[in-house]
């Protein structure tokens, strides 16, 4: 039976086992949050927490300790310089686990692991804000409406003029543009038509002059005598002789 029988040996040698948990130490103390297997999580507190508690006190000889197990300088440095003065004041329990559900390939249940004073996101969303209660009376839910509605009309108005002007401003250029061109096309015709106009009277010009010229010269040409039927001096001495 396996009474007393401490840690986790997570399938893996001594010598596996010894590697993993030193790999996720450096890791942890880097990125001060690390996703991994709830069980290797578990174990991993067993390997962290010591050498945290050692980084509270900043000497050689500790400094010496730590990087014996994590042979990491790097990390190392980041574990007394960073870590331990922050931590100082904690008398323990410098990490947490949080179960986040299944992996998709084994279905083996995952966690994530951090210290928590470099949880800031955790902290932040821990302080929420507080609701205030409503009665359900009449005059209370139309007083908070009243109160309410000022509010967001302010809130909102300026969004919305500011959403009109932006939307507003290009078709007022696109408008802009095309009444000029509209303009520009109409005294272009007005020109054209203006042109044709002068060209059609310099035209008619010469012919009102040529027919103005043939009409004197019409009126005074000789008009030929119609005989009468009169009887003359002549006929009438004819006819006594």
């Amino acid at each position: 039976m396996r009474h007393l029988v401490r840690g986790r040996k997570l399938g893996r040698s001594k010598a596996h086992r010894k590697a993993t948990m030193q790999a996720l130490c450096v890791a942890l103390v880097r990125e001060k949050r690390i996703q991994t297997t709830v069980a290797k999580a578990k174990e991993l507190r067993r390997y962290i927490e010591p050498l945290v508690t050692r980084a509270k006190v900043d000497s050689q000889h500790n400094r010496r300790l730590v990087f014996g197990e994590l042979q990491d300088k790097l990390a190392t440095q980041e574990l007394f310089d960073t870590i331990g003065p922050k931590v100082g004041d904690r008398p323990g329990g410098y990490t947490r686990v949080l179960k986040t559900g299944f992996r998709g390939g084994d279905a083996a249940e995952m966690a994530l692991i951090e210290l928590i004073d470099f949880n800031e996101s955790e902290d932040s969303s821990s302080a929420k804000p507080k609701r205030s209660r409503r009665s359900r009376r009449g005059g209370g839910s139309t007083a908070a409406k009243s109160t309410e509605a000022p509010v967001a009309a302010k809130e909102e108005a300026p969004v919305a003029e500011e959403v009109v002007e932006a939307d507003e401003a290009p078709v007022a250029q696109v408008e802009v543009e095309a009444t000029q061109e509209q303009e520009a096309a109409e005294a272009d015709v007005t020109e054209a038509k203006a042109e044709d106009a002068e060209d059609a009277s310099t035209d008619e010009a010469p012919a009102a002059q040529e027919e103005v010229e043939d009409e004197p010269k019409a009126s005074e040409e000789p008009t030929a005598e119609t005989p009468s039927d009169e009887p003359t001096d002549s006929d009438e001495e004819k006819k006594d002789a």
